[in-house]
Parts: C-alpha cells; structure tokens; sequence
C-alpha cells in the first residue's frame, strides 16, 4: 500500500487557480470504513460552488463528490464490500479528486462487472440525482410532462433517457442548436434553444397553454421567473442546482398568484444519508444502464493534474454530457 496519494486540494475560495495538488496521508480505514483505490473520479458542478465558496467548505479541503475504483481494505462492520471488489460513489465528505482514500462505507456501492470505472465515475452523482428527481421528490406519472433545464448537460441527457423510459414527456432547454439536437437525440420530446427563444412561451405554446406538471431547474437566477411561469395551476417546481447563481429572495404569495404553485429545494445527499434507500436508487440507476434505457455520455476526459482545465470547461458551458478526471 502506497502511505500518501495525489490528492486535489484547496486552500483559498477561488477560480480553477486555487486548486493544488498535494500528497496526502493514507492509512487505513477505521469502523464502518473502507478504502478505496480510484480508476477515475467525475466532475460536477456541486464541485465548482465548493471550490467558489458559494457551498462552503473548511479550509484547507479535498474537492470531488463522486469516484469509481477498487476496494483495497474494509474497517470493522462494512458487510456489503469486501478488499478487490468494484465499487463506485456520489458521497459526502468531498474528497473524490484523489488517488486513494479512506472513507465512510455506506454510500458507497457494488459496482456491476459490466458497467465500466469510466462510466460508474461519470454517472453516480448525476444518475441518482435523476433517480430522486422522478421517483422521491414529487409523484409523476406516465404521460405527465417535465420541463428540464440544461437537458444536453450530464445530469440533462440522463434525465432525457429517464423520462422517456418512463413514458413521461421531457421538454429541455439548452444553450445551443446542437445541444437541443443532442438532447432530442436522448429522448427529450422537445428542446427549447434559450439563447434565441423565450422558453417560458415556447411551453406555453407546445402545452397549448396548459403549463408543466413538474420543473426541474438546476440553472438557478437566470431560469428561475420563467421556470414557475411554466408551470400548471398546482405544478411543482424542483430547484435543485445554481449554475448561472442562487436564486435571490423572493415574495413567498407569488406561488398563490401563478396558480397555487409549490416548490421544493432538495439534496441528494437527504436522500442518500440513509444506506438502505442509498443502495436501493443505485440499484435502480444500475438496472436502467445495464437494461439500455439510459446511456452515460463521458464526452470530456482529462488526467488529475489538469482538474483546473476541466473546472474551466465546465464553467464556460463547453461541456455535453459528462466529465471525468482519469487517474
């Protein structure tokens, strides 16, 4: 066993500078611990509002939320792994971006043989946040319809495939022609170019009036007015990300005004915290890309040492489907 691993740290709340990469001590996992080897770790935007402070963590700290690797040793009273089995994660604390680490076992999880590292890494995350997105947060049914926003982007082309193996209608937005052609691709009914259309109209006009059952808006201040204006007398809408910023205060009475609207701000890490229902929305994500239903896009790749050019890629909206970091 190695006593240190290549570890992303940061010490300062910055732009992609900030980030170092540091030797860190590895020992060996304690009660209900194991540690893990990495073959590639993913990248989220959760990691960019970290390094940001926007989510703040205490400094110094390790960045990355979601990894896939080997189990190299398991702590007293870890049962469902064992040393040399394949496992893959979307957990908290952060600390992803490294080699190796030793970390709480529960919310990791039995890799299938036939799902590779690469795609484990690029899809815990964002797969069980659109597992808990359609199955746990509001009920939606077989011929409801969703509006999703950034539907070309990792968690978006996930969610696309989803929906459509649930018979629900998705209508994306998306920053781009191609981006809308490539979330139509991955079974959204409809994209809505936001860059030279008015997507709140554009669902006016394809719902012939009658609005969205659900939205799920990870984009945050720029989407959020349009987002509820979306939305069907008692439609729910889900903010579940801020990409283009939080979304600022507002009069609690506009939802009565707009239709008796409701609207709920999760984590997935709620939904995950307990192990049982943690395994149970992996074992459904597993099932739906082992079953063909859903295909995970790695569509950008770089090694660990360049963690500042992916935060770059990220951040500028250059990036479809997902991103890994190989190690």
């Amino acid at each position: 066993m190695q006593n240190t691993a290549k570890t992303v740290m940061i010490h300062e709340f910055g732009g992609p500078d900030v980030l170092r990469i540091e030797d860190r001590p590895l020992g060996d996992p304690g009660p209900g611990e194991i540690r893990i080897r990495h073959e590639a770790c993913g990248l989220n935007f959760i990691d960019v509002y970290q390094r940001t402070g926007l989510y703040p963590l205490d400094l110094p700290n390790a960045l990355g939320m979601e990894a896939a690797g080997v189990v190299e040793a398991v702590g007293e009273g870890v049962t469902h792994l064992a040393p040399g089995q394949r496992a893959a994660y979307a957990a908290a604390p952060s600390g992803a971006y490294c080699e190796a680490r030793v970390m709480p076992a529960a919310q990791v999880c039995p890799l299938p043989d036939d799902i590779t590292f690469q795609t484990a890494a690029a899809m815990m995350l964002k797969g069980l946040t659109v597992e808990y997105l359609f199955h746990r947060t509001t009920p939606l049914k077989r011929g409801d319809t969703v509006l999703f926003h950034a539907a070309a982007g990792g968690v978006g082309l996930i969610a696309c495939q989803w929906a459509k193996s649930e018979g629900i209608t998705l209508i994306g937005t998306a920053g781009s022609d191609e981006k809308c052609s490539l979330a139509r691709f991955n079974g959204a009914a409809h994209c809505i170019n936001y860059r030279t259309e008015n997507f709140a109209e554009r669902v006016a006009e394809i719902t012939k009036g009658q609005g969205v059952d659900v939205v799920m808006d990870s984009v945050g201040a720029d989407t959020f007015e349009g987002s509820l204006d979306s939305l069907k007398p008692l439609g729910m809408m889900i903010s579940f990300g801020n990409a283009s910023g939080p979304v600022p205060p507002f009069n609690i009475g506009v939802l009565g005004q707009k239709g008796s609207l409701k609207i709920t701000r999760p984590t997935l890490f709620t939904h995950i915290s307990d192990h049982a229902v943690c395994q149970a929305m992996a074992r459904r994500l597993f099932g739906k890309v082992e079953g063909g239903e859903v295909k995970i896009h790695v569509d950008q790749r770089f090694a660990l040492d360049q963690v500042a050019d992916a935060h770059r890629a990220l951040e500028a909206r250059q990036t479809t489907g997902s991103t890994i970091l190989d190690v």
